[in-house]
């Protein structure tokens, strides 16, 4: 009987295994000259670690975890991202006791259950740094500045970042219900996934990737009408911190995330530097 390996997984060797081990270094070695120390957590977590942290309104919780019961009934999940078990881990072991910022980095196996494609697959290798303490907007800019120094280490070209602010927690909410309300009269004409979202995580109609496209998503509510001033103050200094560093950015007002622990700065750092398309 031939055994195959699982959908959605890879095989690394030969050239594979040395581009992922030169990657690793990369990523062990900006670590380093940033600050920050490697911290591990177990491949599996009780499966509220994710459900808590991440939100049960989120597509990771409710389409794409690997849950299991054990022997004893008791609800277990392999790790589908990096954030929410270096948190449970934290207050765990009482890092908090040492005063000032914790920064921590893992390069870990994850597991989604989502329809594999190119460039994404079921069982993969996320790097991840976490700042536990004090936010403020230098940190912010220091973690964008991680990542896009990160990319041109490796040889990356044409990195440009997308930016954009969610403000406080107090102004996320008031931003949801805006989008709730908005919606609610576009939403009989979206996708199936997106009327769930509605009422469970409005922030992710707006990274939809089926109705980017619609036309309600032009006129939605945007994120810096909700913004207190301190909350727009912050997004400015960080913007203006990006500007001393001379990364090239641009403000994306659609840019949003969904998970429950987010808010202020979000980011993506993007390319379109034909190496990432190579075999």
């Amino acid at each position: 009987m031939k055994v195959s390996k699982i959908k959605g997984t890879i095989d690394y060797f030969g050239r594979e295994i040395k581009k992922y081990r030169y990657i690793e270094e990369v990523a062990r070695n900006i670590s380093k000259q940033f600050g920050y120390l490697e911290i591990q957590t177990p491949v599996f977590e009780a499966t509220e670690v994710f459900a808590r942290s991440v939100g049960e309104g989120t597509d990771i919780v409710n389409k794409e975890m690997y849950t299991f019961l054990d022997r004893s009934n008791k609800s277990l999940t392999l790790r589908p991202e990096g954030t929410a078990g270096v948190s449970r881990a934290y207050v765990e072991n009482k890092m908090y006791v040492e005063p000032g910022l914790r920064k921590l980095f893992y390069f870990e196996q994850m597991f989604r259950c989502e329809r594999p494609q190119a460039g994404r697959y079921r069982a993969f290798t996320q790097f991840g740094i976490e700042a536990i303490g004090p936010g403020s907007a230098y940190l912010d800019a220091d973690v964008i500045y991680f990542a896009y120094l990160f990319l041109q280490k490796l040889g990356i070209k044409n990195v440009k970042v997308a930016i954009n602010t969610i403000g406080s927690i107090a102004g996320r909410a008031r931003y949801e219900e805006a989008l709730k309300e908005y919606f609610s009269k576009h939403i009989e004409n979206m996708c199936d996934d997106c009327k769930t979202r509605l009422e469970k995580n409005p922030l992710r109609i707006l990274d939809c990737k089926v109705d980017r496209e619609h036309e309600a998503m032009k006129s939605a509510p945007k994120t810096i009408d909700f913004l207190t001033d301190e909350a727009k103050a912050y997004f400015d200094e960080v913007c203006s911190l990006l500007d001393d560093l001379e990364i090239e950015y641009e403000v994306d007002p659609n840019l949003v995330r969904g998970l429950d622990y987010y808010n202020h700065t979000v980011f993506e750092v993007i390319s379109d530097d034909p190496i990432l398309g190579a075999q």
